[in-house]
């Protein structure tokens, strides 16, 4: 398989390096506008490019990987839909040319792959599981936090895409979060909003939201997210008469209350875990690795994508009502 992968950031050079884990006979070229980015892929291995249409002059692919800013993506997509490639896309934030893409897509008979990487953790499947087997009313309360300056400490926050307002911080945790909390609870029928900024942070949105959530299954959630936490924080719980579970992002931190004993039992959802020293406990590799298996075996006709342009459209708009609360 000959891989493309658009943008040659951090995020990029990951999937990268997981795709050639996967898979060694894996052939993996680049493109980024950026001249040292292209120079720290080629040390890498992998061959690069400064436009997609020099890459496709040069090379044939098998697919495209889509791994730069978000507000860029649209075009990106669409240029690589029109070569007849299937893609496979970091989350968007915004739903800039969704219908006009999913309908080249159709068009040229190729997947069209939506990441949402917290779909794939192995916590949040047994959450799902959990609270589906218990088919009775539950809340949950989760907190979401990490200061905005952390988050890529190689490089400014006002320089990559969290500075943009239309893909800041905290939107970007809504996209990442709220995929997984809608499959496990369902649609969401109302919604409740405290915002402010409460930082000396050069951004010009809300910092910290406080949101009720009520699902059309009688779930109410409070969600709390933020960019000004000095600790990375995801603190979940979720109790109801008869069940009680508790994660704090990271694998070695989910436990189900055990009511006989009257203690949390730990759950352990991986055999091992693959962690990047560079970013927080709670960013495991495993679900990009499952993530990207589960885009190849699309592109194998073997499975169904977990996620898809058609549920981020409903995601996309209840991160909109949210903002405008």
């Amino acid at each position: 398989m000959k891989l493309l992968i658009v943008g040659l950031g951090s995020m990029g050079k990951r999937r990268a390096r997981l795709a050639k884990g996967m898979d060694a006979s894996i052939q993996i070229y680049g493109v980024d506008t950026t001249e040292s980015r292209r120079g720290e892929a080629e040390q890498l291995g992998i061959g690069a490019y400064e436009s997609i249409a020099k890459a496709l002059q040069a090379q044939s692919f098998d697919a495209a990987l889509v791994c730069t800013a978000p507000i860029t993506h649209a075009a990106i997509i669409g240029e690589l839909l029109d070569a007849g490639l299937p893609v496979f896309t970091e989350l968007n934030l915004v739903d800039d040319g969704y219908d006009e893409n999913m309908q080249k897509a159709k068009q040229k008979g190729v997947p069209l792959f939506l990441s949402s990487t917290m779909l794939y953790r192995g916590e949040t499947q047994y959450i799902k599981q959990q609270v589906q087997q218990f088919a009775k009313p539950v809340n949950y309360i989760y907190h979401i936090g990490q200061y905005l300056p952390d988050w890529h400490p190689w490089e400014n926050y006002k320089n990559f895409f969290v500075g943009d307002k239309r893909t800041g911080g905290v939107r970007e945790i809504f996209g990442i979060d709220l995929p997984w909390l809608l499959d496990t609870f369902g649609p969401v029928v109302s919604v409740q909003v405290q915002k402010d900024k409460i930082s000396e942070l050069e951004i010009d949105y809300p910092d910290s939201y406080f949101v009720t959530l009520r699902h059309a299954n009688g779930t109410k959630g409070f969600l709390a997210a933020d960019v000004v936490s000095p600790k990375a924080v995801r603190n979940f719980e979720c109790f109801g008469e008869g069940l009680h579970l508790f994660w704090e992002g990271n694998p070695k931190s989910l436990y189900q209350f055990d009511a006989q004993s009257g203690e949390k039992r730990p759950v352990n959802t991986y055999g091992q875990v693959e962690h990047d020293a560079r970013y927080s406990d709670n960013i495991v590799e495993n679900a990009y690795v499952d993530e990207l298996a589960n885009f190849f075996a699309v592109l194998a006709g073997k499975e169904q994508p977990r996620y898809s342009f058609e549920k981020d459209k409903e995601t996309i708009r209840l991160i909109e009502t949210i903002e405008q609360a």
